[in-house]
């Protein structure tokens, strides 16, 4: 691949992750090949890299779309990251390190701030928030796992879902990332991998309930 091809490749991805171009819109060569500044040629070769890690379609005409998944392939997409998150977060309870807990908690707190400032600062939750699990993900130690779960929490979707919690959901995700903490100094695998699956269903379901104008009913607290 030439270095203008990957400049386009970059250039396109980010508009496709950051929802400038949203879900189902037209791609036109020509006016990407302007917008990134390159020929028409390079275009096609990104657009080919993007259709393979599924972020575009082409129909039997060849036109292009930005990727549309329905509820179910966003719900499968959740149940894929559930099962590898998991699995990382159960290795990482028994290889994580001191320094990489406290790298935890520095995400924690940022999360924390984020959340409970004056106005709720969405942009800084979901940078800490992938800090956080790219910490576990590091102290998983799986290099199966880091490629599997690149392809899946890089779709727009899963990587927008922040954008669509309410308050309640963001004070939610920043709780359960506390208890993953605790079954981490707890050295504990089932405790930190009953916590990630949980942890990731909900976000699906944040992520599903806000396009029906539903939210996710509170949990009591459970009596120490």
């Amino acid at each position: 691949m030439s270095r203008a091809s990957d400049r386009a490749y970059e250039l396109i991805r980010d508009m496709i992750l950051s929802g400038e171009l949203p879900s189902g819109a037209k791609i036109g060569e020509e006016a990407l090949a302007e917008q990134c500044g390159v020929s028409r040629t390079p275009i096609r070769e990104a657009l080919s890299r993007l259709e393979a890690e599924l972020l575009i379609r082409r129909t039997d005409t060849q036109r292009s779309f930005v990727a549309d998944w329905s509820l179910d392939d966003v719900e499968e997409m959740f149940e894929l990251r559930g099962l590898l998150e998991s699995r990382a977060a159960r290795r990482a309870a028994k290889r994580i390190s001191w320094s990489q807990i406290e790298r935890l908690k520095t995400h924690h707190k940022a999360i924390g701030e984020a959340i409970y400032a004056e106005t709720p600062d969405t942009q800084r939750f979901i940078e800490h928030n992938q800090l956080f699990h790219g910490v576990i993900l590091e102290a998983s130690a799986s290099a199966q796992l880091t490629n599997m779960l690149a392809r899946i929490v890089e779709r727009p979707i899963v990587h927008r879902t922040a954008q669509n919690y309410s308050f309640d959901d963001l004070k939610r995700s920043h709780r359960q990332h506390g208890e993953l903490l605790a079954a981490f100094e707890q050295r504990d695998p089932a405790w930190a991998e009953a916590v990630m699956i949980s942890h990731i269903r909900r976000a699906f379901h944040a992520y599903a309930n806000a396009h029906i104008g539903q939210r996710i009913p509170e949990v009591p607290e459970a009596a120490e």
